[in-house]
């Protein structure tokens, strides 16, 4: 049996009634822990974060996705954040590197069966991928919903996994796939600049040339401040640290300062431990130097 983690995010983030209707059919599975749940209303998202084994875990996930498509109607849907489906993304994460193919095998079954008994049709996305078009979620989401529902079956990159090429009416498709732990991880500028924003996250994010693993998008919250929303798809490669760098010399050559940064769901403590050691010049601090981490190898 193989310890996994899964991280749905679906598109609702402004209805805790609905919310927690996702989250009680994640509960309603013996065997899952469910550890966290963050929702934001300018990106009308939320991400749900629980650990099983492989079955377990499977069931728990198709039970989210299965309420969300009852309670979530994407025509109905407003928000900053790109989205395609009711239950956006799907991903599975191995607590151990290793166990990456158990977390593959998982994805497959779930996709499958989502498309077969809910009629979602489901791309398998990063590790999970069967084709080298669907490895990259962005290209496979473009424009989202919308779009999805003109282009799907098109061409390879919106030709589903599993399923009908064909939108759900109201839950549209669904992104399923394993990876390596990302960080999801927002800086909030003190300022109401959204073209700085934008401006900041076209030149840190990789696709245009910035830092590896990046991935950044300049958003307007609701209060009218400024963000630069990001994925850290490899923090080995860009820690936190090293954007907030990047983010905070590039505003404060605009005279704008950073306000706050938030980390959206859970962070490996690999990430802590690296931290650590950039913000205390300690190259030499490690996991076990952590007394929790010390105290769980003792009980485990």
């Amino acid at each position: 049996m193989t310890l996994i983690e899964c991280i749905p995010n679906f598109s609702e983030g402004r209805r805790p009634e609905v919310i927690d209707q996702i989250t009680d059919a994640v509960r309603s599975v013996d065997g899952v822990s469910l550890l966290d749940v963050q929702s934001d209303a300018t990106h009308n998202r939320c991400v749900v974060t629980f650990v099983g084994h492989e079955g377990p875990i499977a069931e728990a996930a198709f039970r989210a996705i299965k309420k969300a498509s009852e309670v979530i109607d994407l025509n109905q849907h407003e928000g900053a954040h790109p989205r395609f489906g009711a239950t956006d993304v799907c991903p599975f994460v191995p607590l151990r590197s290793e166990e990456m193919p158990v977390c593959i095998e998982t994805a497959h079954a779930l996709a499958r069966r989502v498309a077969d008994e809910l009629g979602i049709p489901a791309f398998l996305y990063e590790d999970a991928a069967r084709t080298s078009e669907h490895r990259n979620l962005a290209v496979v989401r473009g424009k989202g919903f919308e779009e999805m529902r003109d282009v799907i079956g098109g061409e390879p990159a919106k030709t589903p996994d599993e399923g009908e090429a064909r939108v759900h009416a109201t839950a549209g498709a669904v992104a399923i796939g394993a990876r390596f732990p990302l960080i999801a991880f927002n800086v909030n500028l003190d300022s109401d600049d959204l073209e700085l924003a934008k401006r900041i996250a076209i030149a840190i994010r990789e696709k245009d040339g910035g830092m590896k693993c990046v991935k950044a998008m300049g958003l307007q919250l609701e209060d009218g401040s400024a963000q630069v929303s990001m994925n850290l798809t490899d923090y080995r490669v860009s820690s936190p640290s090293d954007v907030v760098a990047v983010i905070s010399e590039r505003a404060a050559a605009a005279g704008v300062a950073i306000r706050e940064s938030e980390v959206v769901g859970l962070l490996p403590q690999d990430v802590l431990v690296r931290l650590a050691q950039a913000a205390l010049y300690a190259k030499d601090f490690g996991r076990e130097q952590v007394l929790e981490a010390q105290v769980l190898d003792t009980l485990l």
